[in-house]
């Protein structure tokens, strides 16, 4: 039996956290495992920090996505947001399990063909396609997502240099009630500007019309603004219908699931408030057969969720490196991983837990991580037992944007692992060295030397 570490007494008030009507918190239990791996082992073999990823997780939460929905709707295609999380052992898991690819530059486009995605199989979205990134969608035949007139009169005069047809949709911004409205990518509803590039594009034979694109926002929560979504992109097909004749292939209501992370500034926690994925398919799948549309004309259902796909299925090891009190007397702990990590630390309060067997003493601390900037701060206030230098600690939910929106400053970016479905831990990216960061310098030859 381990020895029993000695504290020293102490007198502190109880403190349980604020109630509410789901009781009082119960973070403290220690996290020592990640689907049957031993926290301690993966810091040891991989090194502190390190993200961990659950293949488990990822392919559990997807397929109770696809059932949520192909239960309500016959026609439901999931494309795998690859700003989200674009490693490339993340999306082949998303990939074999039946999703296409969703991509928001020519970088991601390359990455989801080099991962095998065939090129009618990818989305391409976003509001910064060169000349060169639209060449290269026609000839594999993806699907544009327009999203500005200037995207669009340059396609124009693409096709009419390289005498090819393109697959297209449009992005449309609408008034759903959930303000500020996202309206800064594609065309208005409310004003008829969507519309009106709708009637541009059937001016052009070389542009097929396939697809009517929203994405209203982020971390939504409220499933209701989808159904408003849904009923618009509806009104815009069956318009096209009557006008034209053509029977618009998909809607693509984008993504925006929330996760179970709690944002900064909530009452209750995440996963007490959001709505559940079978809530978000009930509004978006009734809309649509509820509108009006023969059943042998339903359009197909696209969906490219990222967040509620993959945040729970990503944790963050990391450990103590110092304690201190700050001025005003509160307790400071000091991680050995920061905001250049953990991006979303800027808007989660992300659930943390002990490695190891814990202390019955908590106290309310201000987590901070190693950088020499005064923001590096990844919770503002916490309450924790009373964390030792090289205790080591689980940050959840982290799947979501951390991996793409990490940054390289001051310290370098750790390894990732992933967890495979027999419990066996696989590197997927590496962590970085001072070789990896001077590959792309070059030094001027009359500053070789210092003197």
């Amino acid at each position: 039996m381990a020895k029993i570490s000695y504290e020293r007494p102490v007198i502190t008030k109880l403190n349980t956290g604020t109630m509410n009507k789901f009781g009082t918190r119960t973070e403290f239990a220690p996290v020592t495992h990640i689907d049957g791996v031993s926290v301690k082992k993966l810091i040891a073999d991989y090194g502190s920090p390190c993200f961990v990823i659950s293949e488990r997780t990822i392919r559990n939460t997807y397929r109770n996505a696809v059932r949520a929905f192909k239960t309500r709707y016959p026609k439901v295609q999931f494309a795998w947001s690859y700003k989200t999380n674009y490693l490339n052992a993340v999306c082949n898991v998303f990939h074999q399990e039946g999703s296409w690819a969703e991509v928001v530059s020519i970088f991601e486009y390359e990455k989801a063909l080099r991962n095998g995605v065939a090129g009618e199989k990818i989305i391409f979205n976003g509001p910064d396609k060169s000349e060169e990134d639209l060449i290269k969608a026609v000839e594999n035949n993806s699907l544009i997502h327009i999203d500005h007139s200037d995207e669009l009169y340059m396609l124009v005069e693409v096709l009419g240099k390289i005498k090819k047809k393109a697959r297209v949709a449009i992005r449309v911004n609408m008034d759903t009630g959930v303000y500020p409205m996202w309206d800064r990518f594609g065309f208005n509803y409310e004003n008829g500007t969507a519309w009106a590039t709708i009637n541009k594009i059937f001016a052009h034979p070389e542009l097929e019309l396939v697809g009517l694109h929203c994405h209203i926002g982020t971390y939504m929560l409220t499933a209701h603004a989808y159904s408003v979504a849904t009923s618009k992109l509806c009104d815009l097909a069956i318009n096209v219908k009557y006008r034209y004749g053509k029977n618009i292939e998909y809607l693509d209501l984008g993504g925006g699931f929330a996760s179970a992370n709690t944002l900064k500034g909530s009452y209750l926690q995440g996963g007490d408030i959001i709505p559940t994925m079978d809530d978000y398919a009930e509004a978006i799948t009734s809309t649509i057969l509820n509108y009006g549309f023969k059943m042998d004309e339903l359009p197909t259902l696209f969906l490219e969720t990222g967040r509620a796909l993959i945040d729970d299925a990503g944790y963050l090891l990391g450990s103590v490196i110092a304690i201190k009190r700050l001025s005003d007397g509160r307790r400071a702990t000091i991680m050995d991983f920061g905001v250049n990590l953990l991006f979303t630390s800027f808007w989660y309060n992300h659930r943390i837990s002990p490695a190891q067997e814990i202390s019955s003493q908590t106290e309310d601390m201000v987590l901070y991580g190693p950088l020499c900037m005064n923001i590096d701060v990844v919770r503002e206030s916490i309450n924790l037992p009373l964390l030792n230098k090289g205790d080591q600690v689980v940050v959840h939910r982290v799947g979501a944007y951390n991996m793409t929106q990490w940054m390289q400053f001051i310290q370098m970016r750790p390894r990732i692992v992933m967890i495979g479905m027999d419990g066996t831990p696989h590197v997927i990216r590496e962590k970085e060295s001072l070789d990896t960061m001077l590959r792309y310098e070059r030094l001027p030859e009359h500053l070789e030397k210092i003197g």
